[in-house]
């Protein structure tokens, strides 16, 4: 299995206010998405991969996929890259490294 390429919250921000074409899937719920998110990020959760996991084309990217802290996005992008996915990547600390790194008034939880 081909390890998951990770990006760190820094290098995301650099690469959007660069103007790069980056998808950004939010892989939290409903509730936390309620809580905070990144601005054009799209909400598509975990626990309803099954019904949205064939709206990715296999070989669009980049994307980047976060959750919290990481973990869940994590998961998510080894299950698409198993179905054939590329340009895949994780949000090194998810949206709380996002809060604590670029944008500290970003609510949390």
């Amino acid at each position: 299995m081909t390890p998951i390429e990770q990006i760190d919250a820094p290098d995301l921000r650099r690469r959007l206010d660069a103007g790069e074409e980056i998808r950004l899937l939010d892989v939290r719920e409903h509730p936390e998405w309620e809580i905070c998110r990144i601005e054009g990020a799209e909400l598509l959760p975990m626990s309803e991969i099954h019904r949205w996991q064939h709206e990715l084309e296999p070989g669009e990217g980049p994307v980047v996929i976060y959750c919290h802290h990481g973990i869940r996005s994590l998961r998510v992008c080894a299950f698409l890259a198993s179905q054939g996915h590329r340009g895949l990547l994780n949000l090194r600390g998810g949206i709380a490294a996002w809060r604590d790194q670029v944008d500290p008034g970003m609510a949390g939880y």
